[in-house]
């Protein structure tokens, strides 16, 4: 009967349940675990590129060699130029066509790139300046003026051009493993930087000489790769440029009284420098410790006095160089000294005129040396000859072994700390550019971050090299602001440059960062070094994509990341870890009413256990009772202690005193380690970080238990501002009333 029953109860509660799951029909859902795996948002590996980040049996790219004549002329602030290209096809593909980039045709009188941007009309007041500015001005036209595209035998070459553009209609497709070599003509407009903006151009100075800093001067060829085709986005200005390696040989032309340097290895010193010159130089070659003068404040002062009317041809000559740039003034002063790199001399240089003075005297050549000397020890031995650091007003660009940088004092010489800090970000940040992506050559029309981000975080290591002190505002508690904003105006690092709102904190800022934090707190530096090392080495002179960056950094480490990029680089999420409550207990003898009910339960005799037991009473308001016991006051435990054979009491610590359950509590999107600082009431501190992974099973709020022998009076999450944590309001207990973010909106508000 009592089988017949039990049998009858069960079928009513499974019919029960059937008929409840019927009711509830329950729906299913797509895995959205923060730790869940990235294969749905990364390419697919392939023969090309591996599951492990690294290049693949099947991997190609092309290469493009540069033989070019370049004319500047200074009366009429125009460049002229020939060049004949060789196109190698190392694809396994047959292309019907090739694109070439026609940057300067951003500056067309055509151009669409201000069509693209909204304005609005100022209807109250302007001054005379303002106003001829915005209404007055005629537009510049500084796009490229193509003569001629011809084969390689002199005959007239099929081309279209769309915008900054330029699709070369090939005979006949050109077959893998074939060449194609063809010629260009053209000239173009050189624009003023200071009223016309740009990445190169010119700036004219009060005495009526022109400092040239000269760049994207030449068609240049498009990326071609085998897997995503080619990389032919319009060029609107911002984001910057995907291209591909090869030889440059380059015969440069200007007035005979400049000074001037490119990318590459001068092929003829002897016809373009003095033996003055020449001589020091030679000095500069075997000083490691401090810059020599090639060419003095003295002699630039007097050659910007005149002009000379004859000119000279310097003649370069660069090997596995992406792009090809050069600087030339009268006005230049020229510095270099020599770095050791791993037993090998690279030289680095400094050109400024005598407006740059004292800062770029002082520090330009020597952090030139400092960044090589940093970024090879975190990636590769720095493999060109020289890297070169160029003084212009308003500028911050780099090309293949030669930048362009800012950073000018006032007139009377004297300048700001906060100058002095720019010039020495600026110029860490563009020489590191030789690294990402002159040599690590990254897709930057697409990825910015690849380079920018990637090239700031190691700046940021570098800057802090040459001054500890130094403010790199490139830190987890710098992107606070950006990350706590309006999300209306936040994108995804993953997102193509030209449409990002705040292109900084997106591109710059947040990628180095999140690098940072993953290098300092979450991976640590042993295994962080290692991994980014083998990324750089893994891809020079190569094309990488963000999953090579993202694969790799895992398969060389054993750390599965995929929660952090998903979260730091996919979304727009944010930071925010807490201490949502900490409870505290204390041990008692007599049993509580927690104890009471759960003995109830499990039909169990508390007296049966007396003075066996022991029962955790939880403070009041954080109160323990004056009378409680410690632990060592319970025989029993004691007498347990002692009753230990002697190979296992010294793997037993004493009792502890104190017990707390802390929870905490994640309000933010993004999971992030747990970095808890304690202090105890004799002042002494202690620190734990708990691994992000304990948020796997609940992202909202997690426990832990601490016994201690001390009493706690305090904790702090994050106590370093490591994790980027929007609201530290939440990060301490006893609980503080004001966090960071609201005080740095105060001051921004005052």
């Amino acid at each position: 009967m009592k089988k017949l029953t039990y049998l009858i109860l069960s079928a009513v509660f499974i019919s029960s349940g059937i008929f409840a799951q019927e009711q509830t029909k329950p729906q299913g859902h797509t895995d959205q675990n923060k730790f869940r795996q990235m294969k749905d948002l990364l390419a697919t590996p392939n023969e090309s590129r591996t599951a492990s980040g690294a290049p693949g049996h099947a991997y190609t790219q092309q290469q493009v060699d540069y033989i070019m004549n370049i004319r500047l002329d200074e009366d009429k602030n125009q460049i002229y130029g020939d060049e004949k290209i060789t196109y190698h096809n190392n694809s396994k593909d047959y292309l019907e066509y090739l694109w070439v980039q026609l940057d300067q045709n951003m500056r067309a009188k055509d151009s669409k790139t201000p069509d693209i941007n909204s304005e609005s009309f100022n209807a109250t007041f302007n001054g005379p300046q303002s106003f001829a500015k915005s209404n007055l001005k005629k537009p510049f036209d500084g796009g490229f003026n193509i003569e001629y595209v011809k084969n390689d035998d002199g005959s007239d070459l099929s081309h279209t051009i769309n915008q900054t553009m330029m699709r070369i209609n090939l005979p006949k497709p050109l077959a893998p493993g074939e060449i194609f070599k063809f010629q260009i003509k053209w000239w173009y407009n050189i624009n003023d930087i200071n009223v016309d903006g740009g990445r190169s151009g010119l700036e004219t100075f009060p005495d009526g000489n022109n400092n040239y800093t000269i760049a994207q001067f030449y068609p240049r060829l498009c990326v071609y790769d085998n897997v995503e085709g080619w990389q032919n986005m319009q060029f609107w200005g911002r984001s910057e440029f995907a291209l591909e390696f090869g030889d440059f040989e380059a015969k440069i032309t200007v007035p005979a009284d400049h000074v001037l340097e490119a990318t590459g290895d001068l092929l003829n010193p002897k016809d373009v420098l003095t033996k003055e010159q020449l001589k020091r130089f030679e000095i500069a070659k075997k000083s490691f410790k401090d810059p020599v003068l090639i060419v003095t404040q003295e002699e630039a002062e007097v050659a910007e006095k005149g002009k000379s009317t004859k000119t000279k041809t310097w003649h370069f000559k660069a090997d596995r160089v992406r792009d090809f740039a050069f600087a030339s003034s009268r006005k230049y002063i020229w510095d270099a000294m020599a770095v050791d790199i791993n037993g090998r001399s690279v030289m680095a240089i400094s050109l400024y005129p005598k407006e740059g003075n004292p800062l770029w005297e002082e520090h330009s050549t020597r952090v030139v040396a400092n960044t090589l000397e940093e970024y090879s020890k975190l990636t590769f031995d720095y493999p060109y000859s020289k890297a070169v650091s160029v003084h212009s007003e308003r500028q911050g660009m780099e090309y293949p072994m030669i930048c362009f940088n800012y950073g000018r004092p006032n007139p009377d010489g004297t300048y700001s700390e906060r100058v002095k800090r720019g010039m020495i970000g600026v110029i860490t940040h563009e020489i590191g550019h030789n690294f990402f992506p002159m040599i690590v050559n990254s897709d930057e029309r697409q990825w910015t971050w690849m380079d920018e981000g990637l090239n700031s975080f190691v700046e940021t290591l570098a800057e802090l090299d040459y001054d500890p002190d130094f403010i790199t505002g490139n830190l987890p508690k710098d992107i606070v602001p950006y990350m706590g904003g309006d999300q209306s105006y936040l994108s995804p690092i993953m997102s193509q440059g030209d449409y990002v709102y705040q292109f900084g904190p997106n591109a710059y800022t947040k990628p180095a960062a999140g690098l940072y934090m993953l290098r300092q707190t979450i991976m640590g530096p042993e295994l962080f070094d290692y991994a980014f090392r083998t990324y750089s080495q893994r891809w020079m002179f190569k094309h990488p994509t963000p999953a090579d960056f993202f694969r790799t950094m895992e398969d060389a480490s054993a750390m599965d990341l995929d929660w952090f990029w998903r979260g730091w680089f996919y979304t727009t999420d944010y930071t925010d870890i807490g201490v949502k409550e900490v409870k505290q207990y204390y041990l008692t003898d007599k049993p509580t009413e927690q104890a009471l009910e759960q003995a109830k339960r499990y039909n169990m005799n508390l007296d049966e256990y007396k003075d066996k037991l022991v029962y955790y009473a939880e403070a009041e308001n954080g109160v323990v009772p004056a009378d409680a016991k410690k632990a060592s006051e319970f025989k029993f435990l004691t007498d347990f202690l002692e009753s230990l054979p002697e190979s296992l009491k010294s793997q037993v610590k004493e009792a502890p005193n104190y017990f707390y359950e802390v929870t905490f509590e994640k309000p933010g999107g993004l999971v992030m380690p747990i970095i808890l600082e304690l202090t105890y009431e004799d002042g002494t501190k202690e620190r734990k970080t708990y691994p992000a992974q304990i948020w796997r099973y609940n992202e909202h709020e997690v426990k832990k238990v601490f016994r201690t022998d001390k009493a706690i009076t305090s904790m702090v999450v994050d106590p370093d501002l490591e994790t980027a944590d929007v609201d530290t309001s939440n990060n301490s207990w006893p609980r503080e009333t004001k966090s960071n973010f609201d005080e740095f909106k105060e001051k921004v508000k005052g």
